[in-house]
């Protein structure tokens, strides 16, 4: 039998890990489980599902695997609907500035290291310690996560996260010994000069929400394709990352451990869509300072309430994104 406890020596880990600066503060830990609960994990048989022959076939083994399809961004969570664009060639959407959108499904495990590792990943020790590394007073977050599959169209444009997410993590569990080499992973980037004023608006205005940008408006600084590694961070206006997902899902499929933190209390007032921060003067060389610091001047009570209603009610920013 399997305790969560076995799992502490990931405390550790986090304790002791160094942060990386570029392209943004975080943690990067390889090698995170080791190598005997590492196998226990990825051939677990609710982690490694049999390959499978159409999409509707995939969705009854990981139904009978009990995996549930989740509310998340970029993804649909009408399954059917999702199979039936794919037999047509045809893509969903879920946001202005990306192509196409996915599906994520979380386990509800039944063997007994998953059942272990899904309530060390809902601990409290476990999370406190993120919490620690990054400087977040605990008892103001609430805890989400657990281990998921992604499937092909998944995508995420280029974003900060959030400014209720407090903290988050990802290790990468794929069962596939090539997985590494599948187009599935994790960017990290920053913004191109041309549009960096955009982390200079949200640095002014806190008020204001962070949203999705377009990939292009982005360099990829590295992507984590590493099996077995963690990064975790605490977001802020430059923790750019995305997730684009073109694969074969039918013989294997992206899986992660994923979890958050998130602050109790949202005090952001209103959400900027990419197109309203897509301002060409600043794009110039020769930007007009005068007109930049009118954009990063704060706005009045008036007008915070002006510019919430009217972006809430903007269907190009329905998602506000994770």
């Amino acid at each position: 039998m399997y305790k969560t406890s076995m799992f502490d020596y990931l405390i550790t880990k986090i304790h002791e890990a160094p942060f990386r600066s570029k392209p943004f503060k975080h943690v990067h830990i390889d090698d995170f489980f080791s190598k005997e609960d590492f196998k226990a994990i990825t051939c677990n048989s609710e982690i490694t599902i049999k390959e499978c022959f159409t999409d509707r076939e995939l969705f009854s083994q990981l139904f009978q695997n009990n995996y549930q399809v989740i509310s998340f961004p970029g993804c649909t969570t009408d399954y059917n609907e999702y199979i039936s664009k794919r037999s047509k060639g045809e893509s969903l959407k879920s946001h202005t500035a990306c192509e196409s959108a996915g599906i994520v499904l979380r386990l509800q495990p039944r063997t007994s290291i998953l059942i272990a590792l899904n309530e060390f990943l809902a601990s409290e020790e476990f999370n406190s310690a993120i919490a620690a590394k990054f400087g977040i007073d605990f008892n103001s977050c609430n805890i989400d996560g657990g281990i998921q599959k992604y499937l092909d169209g998944y995508e995420i444009s280029p974003h900060p996260d959030i400014r209720k997410k407090a903290a988050t993590f990802m290790v990468n569990i794929n069962p596939d010994k090539d997985s590494e080499s599948r187009n599935h992973h994790t960017h990290y980037l920053k913004f191109k000069p041309d549009y960096s004023y955009i982390e200079d608006f949200w640095t002014e205005n806190q008020d204001a929400e962070r949203q999705w940008v377009p990939w292009e408006w982005c360099t990829t600084e590295f992507m984590q394709t590493t099996n077995n590694s963690i990064v975790l961070f605490s977001p802020s206006n430059n923790t750019m990352h995305g997730v684009k997902a073109e694969y074969d899902h039918l013989s294997t499929q992206r899986t992660q451990l994923y979890g958050n933190l998130w602050y109790s209390c949202d005090e952001t007032l209103y959400t900027p869509s990419w197109e309203q921060l897509a301002v060409e003067d600043f794009r110039k060389p020769n930007r007009n300072i005068s007109l930049l610091k009118n954009l990063f001047r704060p706005i009045s009570e008036f007008g915070r309430s002006a510019v919430k209603r009217f972006t809430v009610n903007d269907p190009n920013i329905k998602d506000r994104g994770y």
